[in-house]
């Protein structure tokens, strides 16, 4: 999750052709400004402290009348809850520290430099959906949004029953959440009970049982919640839990933490 698996750097070019990716692209703008242009949804323009992010096998060219720099990396399986390109701000400089890092340690030589360009991806990933999600939502879908927050843990939370008593036809409301968040309001519910599990998986999974992670998921049935989670990272909770084990087995537990 959230790996760089490439990292590089324009110096001041104008034009580069159309092409797609296996991975999520991330384009910090370090100087100029320029255009993206997809095949499959409007062009986003952009300018110095910006960054573009671009989902996999999205096809796209990127122009500039004046010129741009970037540094741009490919990351595997970001915990991205979008579907489309878009650009997000700099708000505080954080994204431009954090790719000066990136661009400082993948010509590092130092000893097992890899596991700081580790934790900078899922770092970058973080300030992205940070800065993403600070965006002004429209008052439905806002309001849409902090229901599934205040009661995704509620195996009989019934999303669709709440959507229609806004005061707004359904599916309009469905296909405007979508423009707005990226996903349909059942995908976000199901992203945020997946994002809520993976993190209960990786860190505390001593404490619970697969069947208590699922039923403070907002799954009743254990079973179906593990078909779900599989469909998302690929296996199996269990399997999960065992993997994050071993590359957490050094952290200290809750207790040792409150000594």
């Amino acid at each position: 999750m959230n790996r760089i698996m490439y990292v590089g750097e324009h110096p001041k070019i104008y034009n580069v052709r159309m092409h797609k990716h296996d991975h999520w692209e991330v384009v910090y703008c370090t100087a100029g400004e320029g255009t993206f242009r997809f095949e499959e949804q409007p062009s986003i323009t952009y300018s110095a402290g910006e960054t573009v992010v671009i989902p996999p096998r999205m096809a796209h060219a990127n122009s500039s009348t004046e010129g741009f720099a970037n540094i741009h990396i490919m990351l595997d399986s970001p915990s991205f809850p979008f579907q489309d390109a878009f650009r997000v701000a700099d708000e505080d400089g954080s994204l431009a520290h954090a790719f000066a890092q990136v661009r400082l340690y993948h010509m590092s030589d130092r000893k097992r430099h890899e596991l700081v360009l580790a934790s900078l991806g899922e770092l970058i990933a973080s300030y992205i959906v940070v800065f993403r999600s600070n965006v002004e939502f429209s008052q439905p879908v806002a309001q849409i949004r902090a229901s599934i927050m205040e009661n995704f843990d509620r195996s009989d939370y019934q999303l669709d029953e709440f959507i229609r008593t806004l005061p707004f036809h359904y599916d309009y409301l469905r296909k405007l959440f979508k423009k707005e968040v990226g996903l349909s309001p059942l995908e976000y519910l199901t992203d945020v009970r997946m994002k809520t599990a993976e993190r209960l998986l990786t860190l505390w999974a001593a404490g619970y049982t697969i069947a208590e992670i699922a039923e403070m998921c907002g799954f009743d049935n254990a079973l179906y919640f593990s078909r779900v989670f599989k469909k998302y990272y690929g296996c199996a909770p269990s399997q999960f839990m065992k993997d994050k084990a071993g590359v957490y087995s050094n952290v200290p537990d809750r207790t040792e933490l409150e000594t």
